[in-house]
């Protein structure tokens, strides 16, 4: 039997881009690997980059990966969404497949920071949500970091200062979740999620349904 995320809408709706953005360590990329999941609705947007493939990525699943040029030719030709320059790589969110998603009802995931956020919020308001991650404390924000054991400890102050910063940010999203627990902040995104595909700006066949309703009589 299947679930209330696998059941196709009764009413034909426009799909949402949800933005996730949290300082490093505070759980987005797993909030967001759970989220996808468990609903098939839900799908991640892909980015376009200019740096090189790492050993086990894919093109067409973890970035498309494109040259300087082309690159530089999407952005003056508005093929961009949002983009960004981050450690001498260029990386940017393709407007055509975005749109397509929204436009076939389903809804498209964004793991980026507020810089992105920010820029997607100019390009594409009606269709967004965002919902910011903090972490339940700065000692575990810290604790969290060390614990996956990926970094060095130059590194992992690095990251708590940017953390600051990044958290300064969190009054210009929609929603705020405080990731203490990571059960009930997915619980807490699923619900965010069900009340946004039920706004009535989303739901673009609402008029044919009432109309077939009326004509039953």
């Amino acid at each position: 039997m299947p679930t209330d995320a696998e059941r196709p809408p009764v009413v034909a709706r426009r799909g949402l881009m949800l933005v996730l953005s949290s300082p490093s360590g505070a759980g987005k990329t797993t909030l967001a690997k759970r989220l996808l999941a468990a609903d098939p609705q839900l799908t991640m947007s892909v980015s376009v980059t200019t740096r090189a493939p790492r050993p086990n990525e894919v093109e067409g699943r973890d970035y498309y990966f494109v040259s300087k040029q082309e690159y530089q030719r999407m952005v003056k030709g508005g093929e961009l969404l949002e983009h960004a320059h981050v450690l001498g790589n260029d990386y940017g969110t393709p407007r055509a497949p975005v749109e397509k998603a929204l436009n076939a009802g389903r809804d498209v995931l964004f793991d980026i920071d507020w810089q992105g956020a920010q820029q997607l919020e100019a390009s594409a308001r009606d269709d967004l949500v965002r919902v910011f991650v903090l972490p339940p404390s700065l000692v575990e924000l810290e604790r969290r970091l060390h614990t996956r054991a990926q970094d060095s400890d130059d590194v992992i102050a690095g990251r708590m200062a940017r953390a600051l910063d990044e958290m300064s940010h969190w009054a210009e999203y929609d929603y705020v979740v405080v990731n203490q627990d990571i059960d009930m902040s997915q619980r807490q995104i699923t619900a965010i999620l069900e009340a946004e595909r039920a706004r009535r700006i989303r739901q673009t066949g609402l008029g044919d349904f009432v109309r077939k309703m009326r004509e039953e009589r």
